[in-house]
């Protein structure tokens, strides 16, 4: 004879010969502590009232630079090296924001006029999440810096008010070569660079040049509106404008690294506390 019973301090009920299956009530609680654990920790942070910036909004498998705001005209990226791919993930950035807004499909966006090579599809198809991203942008490579300078006047009679952005890596790489006289160096780089300043004032949308080179610098920070130092450091690439830091926090695969910017985004900040009066309060331990 089979002594099957039920214990009343247990939620697991077992027929004869049946196996052990969970109640309702657990099944419910179990499904609950898994939806807890797979909502990513901003959302609970929103259901709780504490307000949370872009970073924690963003991809957790790449980092991502949505919280950089580009503004309109002409910005100088500079970069530590022409081969930097910090372009491609704000150029991918911008496109993705744009596809999740629904704008995207209505033709060009978006204009890469290429030097050295910078464009490459390998680097670009990483930085995207859906190789859709992509198909509103428009990239035309230039070899020689007659080339260059043609592309820039060309993409004048091609981009319209639906343009949303510009790109020219290593802006002025070419303009050095040996197959540019010497004499048509400076002239033909500042036509290129004030032609790209104007159609960015025009169209009212980032025109985005990168530049790896200390020497050509002063020249193209001639016609930028604003520039944003990439400096490395060991977290990440850190964006400097104007010599104050704009990195709200580097992603690390499955974590991130917050910065002061960061928590200033989200809690504010608080005047400075006087030592007597920290001290009246307890707030600042002082020893003899």
């Amino acid at each position: 004879m089979t002594n099957d019973r039920c214990d009343v301090r247990s939620t697991l009920v077992r027929a004869p010969g049946a196996p052990f299956r969970k109640s309702d009530t657990e099944r419910r609680t179990a499904v609950s502590r898994s939806s807890e654990r797979s909502t990513p920790p901003f959302e609970r942070f929103r259901k709780i009232g504490i307000r949370t910036p872009s970073l924690m909004r963003s991809s957790l498998e790449r980092p991502s630079m949505r919280s950089l705001e580009l503004e309109s005209g002409l910005t100088l990226l500079a970069v530590p090296t022409p081969r930097s791919t910090i372009v491609h993930r704000l150029v991918c950035d911008r496109l993705a924001d744009r596809r999740e807004a629904g704008e995207s499909g209505a033709g060009a966006s978006a204009y890469w006029i290429d030097a050295r090579n910078a464009a490459a599809p390998r680097v670009l198809y990483d930085q995207v999440s859906s190789p859709g991203v992509l198909s509103d942008l428009r990239i035309a490579r230039a070899f020689t810096a007659y080339q260059h300078h043609s592309l820039v006047r060309e993409v004048t009679r091609r981009c319209d008010p639906t343009t949303e952005l510009l790109v020219a890596p290593n802006v002025a790489s070419l303009y050095g070569d040996d197959d540019l006289p010497a004499y048509e160096r400076e002239d033909l780089l500042a036509s290129s660079l004030e032609t790209l300043s104007e159609l960015g004032r025009v169209l009212d949308c980032p025109v985005v040049v990168t530049s790896a080179d200390d020497e050509r610098a002063a020249t193209i920070d001639d016609y930028a509106r604003s520039t944003i130092e990439c400096v490395r450091t060991r977290e990440g690439v850190r964006f400097e404008t104007d010599g104050e830091a704009v990195t709200t926090g580097y992603w690390h695969g499955t974590y991130w690294q917050t910065t002061i910017p960061y928590w200033v985004d989200c809690c504010g900040t608080v005047d400075r506390l006087d030592p007597v009066t920290a001290a009246d309060r307890g707030l600042l331990e002082v020893s003899a």
